[in-house]
């Protein structure tokens, strides 16, 4: 029997919502090899025994197993949600029921709960922190106490935090070393790419069931997110234009294909828009105004700031809801305009996130980093690491083996040409 005692140690919906979690679970686990062969040896050699680690991520049955295994290598473990819209609620009812996990996630929570989250998580007094966006060590450095300073160290998932733990670096109000989990080779040619290309298609097709061919589909910013996402829209027969603000990979685009144009521009257009920026107001009011009847806006890069959807509310008359998390803004000029998912992530929010098998890589470089900070506490500065090449091989190696895969080797012959200056051509 599942207990359904409350308690301080979780807050999530449901907990009669576990057997049905512990399914999907198990499910993910399928797809979940490298991860898998982690915490095999994490269960015997118990690495993280006597830590205790905060997680803020996105509480999907992905990020179960990587949770599960931290607790395999004996970590106390908390998980809170690095964004309401994206928790699965029977997910976190099973890891709270069955594998006995700290879970602090409610699908669909207000600012204040999300964040009442968030403290609950920084309350366990971690020795690690592992993100998806920089809420926690952000709240952590701006509450900044004696609890504190026993946080050996922390890891960021997504470009987004990345790019913020940077910027606190270069002004030096970081105060714990960082493992940037996103710059892994393993982790963001591959999630990034892979992952977001299908799950951002998915989540659309989820909530509008529309067709892709035919549709002058807009991809806003072409990072590692936008390359998966042009290629998959592209594959699904749609006509893609990319905006950029970078030349160089503006340029990229256009050879690989994709029209490339200024959004002010592409806005005349586009049927569909998605942007993967990370940055804010990417899809702004002049572009509403410059819209077709009826076009799509949806994100896929990280926090709902990338469409100023406070400047829409201002130009707007009417709102109404069409289907789940489809809402049409009425402007006051009599235009149409549909927004998926409150402006939040699409791919998460209306639909599951990115499949297990690429998930595998970028949860097991998140394992693999906790463990690295623990056996390198003390020897790391206050500044953001890359994985080690020798960690991103090493995942490389177990997934090719898990899809029963080989690669070549060097022979001593190529070893020592390749080190040598004499040999010529």
């Amino acid at each position: 029997m599942i207990s359904t005692k409350k308690s301080k140690n979780y807050d999530v919906k449901d907990l009669s919502l576990a057997a049905a979690g512990k399914k999907r679970v198990d499910w993910a686990e399928r797809d979940m090899p490298v991860l898998r062969t982690i915490k095999k040896r994490f269960e015997k050699e118990k690495p993280l025994a006597g830590y205790t680690l905060s997680a803020c991520l996105h509480v999907t049955t992905e990020t179960a197993n990587l949770m599960k295994t931290l607790k395999a290598g004996g970590a106390k473990v908390n998980l809170c949600a690095s964004n309401p819209l994206s928790t699965q609620d029977e997910t976190a009812a099973t890891l709270v029921a069955h594998d006995k996990i700290s879970v602090f996630a409610i699908r669909a929570a207000d600012r204040k709960t999300y964040y009442k989250h968030i403290q609950a998580a920084i309350d366990a007094k971690p020795h690690i922190t592992m993100d998806d966006g920089a809420d926690v060590i952000s709240t952590v450095h701006k509450n900044w106490n004696s609890d504190s300073e026993k946080i050996l160290g922390g890891t960021e998932e997504t470009t987004t935090g990345v790019i913020r733990l940077k910027a606190m670096e270069r002004d030096g109000a970081l105060k714990y070393p960082i493992i940037a989990v996103n710059d892994a080779d393993t982790k963001h040619m591959f999630d990034n790419r892979y992952g977001t290309g299908q799950s951002t298609l998915d989540g659309i097709l989820r909530a509008t069931n529309i067709l892709f061919s035919g549709k002058k589909f807009v991809v806003v910013g072409y990072g590692w997110c936008g390359r998966g996402l042009a290629m998959r829209a592209k594959g699904m027969g749609a006509n893609v234009i990319v905006t950029e603000i970078d030349p160089i990979k503006a340029l990229e685009a256009a050879m690989d294909g994709f029209l490339t144009m200024p959004m002010i521009d592409a806005c005349k257009h586009g049927d569909i828009f998605v942007t993967v920026t990370g940055n804010i107001n990417v899809i702004d009011v002049g572009h509403f105004k410059a819209m077709k009847e009826g076009a799509i806006v949806c994100n896929s890069g990280h926090f709902d700031v990338e469409i100023n959807l406070a400047g829409l509310k201002k130009i707007t008359k009417k709102i109404t809801n069409l289907r789940p998390l489809v809402e049409q803004y009425t402007l006051k000029s009599g235009k149409n305009v549909v927004v998926l998912a409150q402006g939040r992530l699409v791919n998460l929010s209306c639909a599951e996130g990115h499949p297990a098998s690429v998930m595998d890589m970028s949860f097991a470089n998140q394992a693999l980093a906790a463990e690295y900070i623990i056996k390198n506490a003390g020897k790391l500065k206050n500044k953001v690491y890359s994985v080690s090449a020798k960690i991103d091989n090493e995942i490389a190696k177990l997934k090719l083996a898990s899809m029963g895969l080989k690669f070549d080797k060097l022979t001593s012959q190529q070893v020592k040409y390749l080190n040598s200056w004499k040999m010529g051509t």
